[in-house]
């Protein structure tokens, strides 16, 4: 009995050590979040590939599942923003952060504000949660999860008629930050449409 207790003692003492260690790198992973989002409003090619581990998994919030080498590639292919194109600024707000030793959760509300030329804002918000590792004393992301938070004027819709008027069911039609309507075709990739299909 003397030895059961014990090693329910240590099992206790073990989990609460653990638990001690939720806000080690809170102050460090934090900064981390916030550079990379400054980097990530700016698409800089370099802040993503030093913030995504090579063993990357990333689940889009449109329900599509990617490795950072297409991760990376969507990143190089974009087009360079020219003058008057709408500029995006994220921000990270109610981050929660839950570290146990070398692994890390950061929980937090991605606040993307999109300013057009005209003036006009449009701001979304996702619930991102990332998983940490720190390796060779490098903290990574090795898996991240993103789900939209859809605003009440912009859910998108579930199905619709093509303008040729047959019902296209399973595809949720989306507007992007410059205004177009798109939806992700199998593969992830953006497939645009007319204005009209999006609320």
């Amino acid at each position: 009995m003397k030895q059961l207790l014990s090693v329910l003692f240590l099992l206790s003492v073990s989990a609460l050590s653990l638990r001690a260690q939720v806000a080690t790198d809170s102050a460090e992973l934090t900064k981390m979040l916030n550079d990379f989002l400054v980097g990530a409003g700016k698409n800089d090619a370099a802040v993503h590939d030093e913030f995504w581990a090579e063993d990357l998994i990333y689940t889009r919030s449109a329900g599509v599942r990617i490795n950072k080498e297409e991760l990376m590639k969507g990143v190089r292919s974009a087009p360079a923003a020219k003058a008057g194109d709408p500029i995006s600024v994220y921000t990270a707000e109610d981050i929660k952060i839950n570290q146990y030793g070398n692994t890390a959760v950061v929980a937090f509300r991605l606040v993307s504000t999109t300013t057009k030329g005209d003036g006009t804002k449009s701001v979304g918000n996702n619930l991102n949660t990332g998983v940490f590792l720190k390796r060779n004393g490098k903290w990574q992301a090795v898996a991240w999860q993103s789900t939209v938070v859809p605003s009440a004027d912009s859910k998108p819709k579930a199905a619709t008629l093509t303008s040729s008027g047959t019902t296209t069911t399973g595809r949720i039609y989306q507007k992007g930050p410059r205004g177009g309507c798109y939806y992700l075709n199998s593969s992830g990739t953006k497939v645009y449409v007319e204005k009209s299909f999006c609320p």
